[in-house]
């Protein structure tokens, strides 16, 4: 018995057909499988660099030598039956502001591969961002105050202070924090002005602060307008070092001690003498010889277990002390030392 052999084909050129309706190349010549924006516009901002999408800028650090060909590509859009797409891009700037780009597209519709051209204008606007705009104008929504409770604070204090607040706006930035900036940072006589442009950088800066350095911070919020129903404050963030700093050198009774750490109202110590630890009252707290990090070298010129000769670096001559036998000291070391009037006190 003979099989009947029945084919599809193509109603629109009659050649066979995968398919009941057209062939491949019907159905591709029917198909408008791309799409490409004449123009597309490029905002930066001429500050930092900042790229605009939408009504959103991003921070990045890409040159428009790398921008170009991704600007470029979004001006095409692919029909959802091409697979595999793919677009070479060749750019060439016409003036400062406008460049041209030229697009060679690839992909495969209807298994059949396909190809095409187009040519796209870009347009390089300027802008200035959200974040540089509020800088120029002098905006913040706060103030971290760093002062220490009865004195002034240290350059390590001021560093350090300036450091962590550095730090957190670099992380709040790269998370995406970018209105999270520091717009100035000022030392005066007292301590350290931090303005900043979002009550969140300053809750973190203040934190981490006294995280480094110890003491307390309290906040001080003051109304200032409203927009948009909404009650506008700017915070003023008081930090306040303790009296005493890690590393400072007390004396109590003839006795020298080097702070470890200050808690509330005792103070953390090392014994300069015999290297114990003791827990010492602030209020017992005679005077403050200086800070470790500020002492001087000094040439142990003997040791003999039981004394050591120090080689004054102030007046080259050599002075006896009894030997601090926990630091372990030998003839040719260095040993560190704060000035108590005429009196040296060695440190760790």
């Amino acid at each position: 018995m003979k099989k009947d052999i029945v084919g599809n084909f193509c109603p629109k050129c009659g050649k066979p057909s995968e398919t009941d309706g057209l062939c491949s190349q019907c159905r591709i010549g029917s198909t408008p499988w791309f799409t490409c924006d004449n123009r597309v516009q490029s905002t930066n901002c001429p500050s930092c660099g900042a790229i605009k999408v939408v009504n959103t800028w991003t921070d990045t650090v890409a040159e428009r030598a790398d921008l170009g060909p991704e600007i470029a590509k979004s001006a095409v859009h692919f029909h959802p039956d091409v697979k595999k797409p793919s677009i070479e891009v060749a750019i060439r700037d016409l003036t400062v502001n406008r460049s041209r780009a030229t697009l060679g597209l690839r992909g495969i519709l209807y298994k059949k591969s396909v190809e095409a051209t187009c040519t796209v204008e870009i347009l390089w606007h300027k802008e200035q961002c959200d974040r540089c705009n509020r800088i120029s104008g002098s905006y913040y929504e706060g103030v971290v105050q760093v002062r220490a409770d009865g004195r002034t604070p240290s350059t390590f204090e001021i560093q350090t202070a300036a450091a962590v607040a550095q730090q957190v706006e670099d992380t709040l930035q790269a998370g995406g924090e970018r209105l999270s900036f520091i717009s100035d940072m000022n030392e005066i006589h007292d301590g350290l002005d931090i303005i900043i442009g979002s009550q969140h950088i300053g809750y973190l800066i203040s934190q981490g602060i006294v995280a480094q350095l110890g003491g307390r911070y309290t906040t001080h919020p003051k109304l200032v307008g409203e927009k948009n129903g909404r009650q506008l404050y700017r915070i003023t963030y008081s930090v306040r070092l303790p009296r005493f700093q890690k590393n400072d050198v007390i004396k109590i009774r003839n006795r020298y001690y080097e702070i470890q750490r200050v808690e509330s109202h005792h103070i953390q110590t090392i014994d300069l003498r015999d290297g114990t630890v003791k827990s010492i009252r602030e209020d017992d707290v005679e005077k403050i010889i200086g800070n470790s990090r500020n002492a001087e070298p000094g040439l142990v010129v003997f040791a003999d277990g039981k004394n050591m000769g120090i080689l004054d670096p102030v007046s080259s001559r050599t002075r006896e002390y009894p030997q601090m036998k926990w630091i372990g000291i030998q003839a040719g070391d260095h040993v560190r030392l704060l000035r108590d009037d005429d009196q040296m006190v060695f440190v760790r």
